[in-house]
């Protein structure tokens, strides 16, 4: 016993380096098969004697936990950049001004990622009963888009919890009209979808199968409303937006619930008063790395590297709308100056700028009702506009020429431009 125990001494002493190399390449691959636990399973499946493998996500948390401290510094930056947008809304007159354009902007972005040519000014043209400049089914899809946010802010601000009825809810109104009215508004699928490839068997990405699904969407509504949590809102979030695109419940419509769930989710936390955090300028300016990061989640488990470029787009975001806050009380406040300088003219103008402030494009017509003045005096205050730059005047489809507010629809189109492919 004596030696032995010598001898285990002696041999630990000369070969501590390669006892230790040994325990570390173990350990090693312990945390690779631990690793592993953060995957999905592939199933095989066939349709029309077609085999393929259809993917069926881990629930949330992922295991082993995420690495906060790789994170650490990205996401101290995403919750100081989400503290000044928190701020922001009081740098405007009106704190619901920037939420009136933002949602616009949102529903136009979030839309082009599925391939609409809507821009901003299509939009606030369609909304004036004008004729936009692309296809109309595309400006509808957008509009809808508009009615279903809106229809999920309004849920939220009442208490109500983001879950699978609110998706429904918000997933019936945003195919209610145009393309995409065929395919099961407001139902989960009841068939099998796919992402890109012409059928499941050349896809480069299958959901689980429809027997999986509710399976699958319990788990992820569970996880919504944890009362104890491990994570800060901001990392359940960007969990959360994984692995609703993975279920993929909907026939369509997916991308566009699915962002604005980050938006919902951290509104229900607290983490957000003013719903101004959209990641969709973020994600269409960056995405072939969006969907490779997707795509490595479901491959290797790289939830890390995900939450990385998930933080640096909610901190792009929240920055960007602060700046352009700020650029837009600076236009307001000038143009303001140079009506002041049309002395008895400038009440009318003034109230005339208020309304511009809030609807961009107007007609003399629209002024007259919303003011509650004469149209020759609209006419005139926006004449006056006119001829100090403010607004500019282009061609309606009736008998009044519209005004449009240039230079803030300009601020506001930034990265709006309909993607080229």
């Amino acid at each position: 016993m004596c030696k032995a125990y010598l001898f285990f001494l002696f041999t630990k002493k000369e070969y501590g380096f390669n006892l230790s190399f040994i325990a570390l390449k173990r350990k090693d691959k312990l945390m690779e098969e631990s690793k592993n636990n953060r995957l999905g399973t592939y199933i095989r499946c066939s349709v029309v004697g077609e085999s393929y493998q259809a993917f069926i996500p881990s629930p949330l948390p992922p295991q082993p936990e995420i690495n906060l401290i790789f994170l650490q510094n990205h996401l101290a930056k995403a919750n100081q950049a989400l503290g000044k947008l928190d701020a922001a809304s009081n740098i405007l007159p009106d704190s619901n001004l920037l939420l009136y354009y933002y949602v616009r902007k949102e529903a136009v972005l979030s839309s082009q990622i599925e391939g609409t040519q809507s821009s901003l000014s299509d939009l606030l043209l369609y909304e004036s009963n004008e004729a936009p400049s692309v296809p109309i089914d595309d400006v509808v899809e957008v509009s809808s888009y508009v009615a279903a946010l809106e229809h999920g802010l309004k849920r939220v601000r009442e208490g109500f919890p983001v879950s699978l009825r609110l998706i429904r809810e918000m997933h019936k109104i945003l195919l209610s009209k145009g393309r995409g009215s065929n395919q099961q508004p407001g139902e989960f699928r009841t068939s099998q979808n796919w992402v890109g490839g012409s059928r499941p068997g050349n896809a480069s990405f299958v959901p689980p199968p429809t027997e999986h699904l509710m399976e699958c969407l319990d788990r992820f509504e569970k996880y919504l409303h944890l009362e104890e949590r491990s994570y800060t809102s901001l990392i359940d979030a960007g969990l959360i937006h994984v692995q609703f695109e993975t279920i993929h419940p909907f026939l369509d419509g997916n991308g566009r619930i699915g962002r604005l769930l980050i938006t919902f989710f951290l509104m229900m936390m607290g983490d957000l008063r003013q719903p101004n955090l959209y990641l969709s300028l973020f994600f269409k300016n960056n995405r072939q790395s969006y969907y490779e990061r997707l795509s490595a989640v479901r491959a290797t488990g790289d939830w890390e590297g995900w939450l990385e470029f998930f933080l640096t787009g909610v901190t792009e975001t929240a920055n960007q709308a602060v700046e352009t806050s700020s650029a837009i009380s600076a236009l307001f406040k000038s143009d303001l100056d140079k009506i002041k300088t049309l002395n008895r003219s400038s009440a009318s103008a003034q109230k005339a700028h208020n309304f511009l402030q809030k609807k961009a494009i107007v007609s003399a017509q629209s002024t007259t009702e919303i003011l509650g003045v004469s149209t020759p005096t609209a006419r005139a205050a926006l004449n006056n506009l006119k001829e100090l730059g403010v607004v500019k005047d282009i061609s309606g489809t009736g008998k009044e020429r519209l005004f449009i507010y240039s230079d803030l629809v300009d601020l506001l189109e930034k990265g709006t431009e309909p993607i080229t492919y």
